[in-house]
């Protein structure tokens, strides 16, 4: 055959061969081995690039005291120069390459041995060639400045050529897919996979079909996780263990931690709507039924839950449970045995306020199933001073099953406990609280507060100015505040009608929502305490403490509310988090 036969043969080849349709790569699910413990897939990358590189995001990121602290940082002119580069080198902005580079879909998961797989899928094959082309020739260029230049190396994994830059990793290009793995074993169990499709994988897994099928479909992104090894893990069991024991973790956590303990799998999802994030995550651990020693923290009813949280004037958080407490506390013995002894001091105590009746079933049998917490930022009488450190203001608000049987029991309990503290400080030579019965709207309610007749500058009154408690007992509701003006807010609150009536939410055991205004107006109050408390517990400089605390606030800013509220939905526990963001109106 003559040369130049051979010539046109191999020409009508290649060209046959360029344009024939490429083996169907699986879904990279497919690809993912089935021993990892967490895999997490952005199926819609582009949506949430959308919103990263958005004018709002933007404008507040370089608003922000970091970026401004960092703008002159040489690292940080380094990393745009690379960009600058790759840019001009790729012949597109950063923004139309990411979304290029990523949009398929990204996919990372994390095996056992340290081992990390993470898989992209990009739309523009070229691109994606392109790019690693210039990192391989930065490689080369680096390992041979430090006189290693075998750690940049390549072999076959069949018909996949796949690279390491540094001798550890690997990577390999299969079409419009990129596979990294931080160990080669994870690279080749990955291209094992693609090139038989009917491995096991994930995705045959028992446990990662039950959590996909119980997920939201239409999710930007999941995560699974595996939790049989991770609960295996002596860290986390001692911290599951911890939360049980702990009565007033066990208070708080009830029906979470046991939900976690008993559950094979955790299903999380991610979704954007607007400014709106939202979180759902999902486990299959049995809820707690009526015999469980967690059933006073689960609703076993369907029309019981948490009710609504309450609303009052520069709210910076407010937490509702529904918890029993008087099965709560009759319970203990079975709940932490080990600090049943333990308790024998505060049960006495609680006697000698509620003139000696029993905890359990005379004075926690009277509370309705719900604890509404709310806290607040106070507002000071300048008359009365104002303190250095500007301490929240916090109340705990109940409902009482007999009121009016009980309110004199509580108020004369509230009255012998301020009692005891000015005895106490009466001892130490030191001053005491004042009691006071103002009326606030139909109610008249108890509070007592530390006078500042005597102080001269009342422009930095000491930290126990912070503190007036209150007792108020509108109607049927119990209100037990750190200052007056809280209480006089959730009087309100509590006693203002709504149409329709206000009801419980349905199988929602814990609802706790933060509103970032009222949060970053309480910490700009503190700066400067914050300031110095960082320069002293941390040893920074004055500048350094600043730009910290200001990028905590700014953070906090970015927030306009968020609302996590956890419960139980077709024999599941549920976890699902709102968060809205308050970002800059584009110019």
């Amino acid at each position: 055959m003559s040369r130049r036969l051979k010539f046109l043969c191999g020409f009508v080849l290649l060209i046959l061969t360029a344009t024939a349709p490429a083996a169907q790569t699986p879904p990279a699910i497919r690809c993912i081995p089935q021993d990892a413990v967490i895999c997490m897939q952005l199926s819609r990358p582009k949506a949430l690039l959308e919103l990263l590189t958005s004018q709002e995001v933007m404008q507040a990121v370089t608003a922000s005291p970091l970026y401004r602290q960092q703008a002159s940082n040489p690292k940080l002119t380094e990393f745009v120069n690379v960009v600058k580069y790759l840019e001009t080198t790729l012949e597109t902005d950063w923004r139309t390459g990411l979304a290029k580079l990523s949009g398929g879909g990204i996919t990372i998961a994390i095996c056992p041995q340290d081992t990390v797989v993470a898989i992209v899928d990009a739309e523009d094959e070229r691109l994606l060639a392109r790019l690693h082309e210039i990192f391989l020739n930065f490689a080369r260029a680096e390992a041979q400045k430090q006189g290693r230049a075998e750690r940049v190396i390549s072999r076959q994994y069949g018909e996949v050529t796949a690279w390491t830059f540094d001798g550890r990793e690997a990577h390999a290009i299969v079409g419009k897919r990129f596979i990294f793995a931080s160990r080669s074993e994870g690279l080749k169990a990955v291209l094992d996979l693609i090139a038989q499709p009917g491995g096991q994988s994930l995705a045959a897994d028992p446990a990662f079909q039950a959590a996909m099928r119980a997920g939201n479909a239409d999710a930007m992104a999941t995560a699974f996780v595996n939790l049989k090894p991770l609960l295996g893990i002596p860290k986390v069991a001692q911290l599951l263990e911890k939360s049980r024991v702990n009565p007033l973790a066990a208070l708080a956590f009830a029906g979470i931690s046991e939900s976690f303990r008993n559950s094979s799998w955790l299903n999380v999802g991610l979704g954007i709507e607007g400014k709106t994030l939202t979180v759902r995550a999902l486990t299959d651990g049995k809820v707690a039924g009526p015999t469980s020693p967690a059933a006073f923290a689960v609703p076993q009813k369907s029309d019981e839950g948490a009710w609504p949280n309450l609303v009052v004037p520069r709210r910076i958080a407010a937490l509702s449970l529904y918890r029993d407490l008087h099965a709560f506390y009759a319970s203990k013995d079975t709940l932490f045995p080990e600090r049943t002894s333990g308790l024998i001091f505060f049960e006495n105590m609680m006697g000698i306020f509620f003139t000696g009746r029993d905890l359990t079933s005379e004075v926690l049998a009277e509370t309705e199933p719900e604890v509404r917490i709310v806290v607040a930022e106070q507002q000071y009488d300048p008359a009365v001073g104002t303190p250095q450190v500007k301490a929240p203001a916090i109340a705990a608000v109940l409902r009482l099953r007999h009121p009016e049987q009980f309110k004199p029991v509580v108020e004369e309990a509230w009255q012998k406990a301020v009692g005891l503290i000015n005895f106490t400080r009466g001892q130490q030579a030191l001053p005491g609280l004042v009691i006071d019965r103002p009326v606030h709207g139909e109610t008249k309610f108890t509070m007592a507060a530390f006078s500042t007749a005597d102080v001269e500058d009342k422009t930095k009154l000491d930290t126990r100015f912070n503190l007036r408690p209150a007792l108020a007992l509108p109607g049927a509701y119990l209100i037990l505040s750190s200052t007056d003006g809280l209480a006089r807010d959730l009087i309100d609150a509590v006693t203002h009608k709504t149409d329709p009536p206000t009801a419980p939410l349905v199988r929602i055991h814990s609802l706790l929502e933060i509103d970032g205004a009222g949060a970053a107006s309480a910490l700009s109050a503190n700066r400067e305490t914050l300031v110095r408390g960082d320069m002293v517990k941390k040893g920074r400089t004055q500048q350094e403490a600043e730009a910290g605390i200001d990028l905590l606030i700014g953070l906090v800013r970015l927030i306009d509310r968020a609302k996590v509220s956890i419960g139980t939905r077709d024999d599941l526990s549920e976890i699902h988090l709102e968060t809205k963001l308050n970002l800059p109106q584009s110019q």
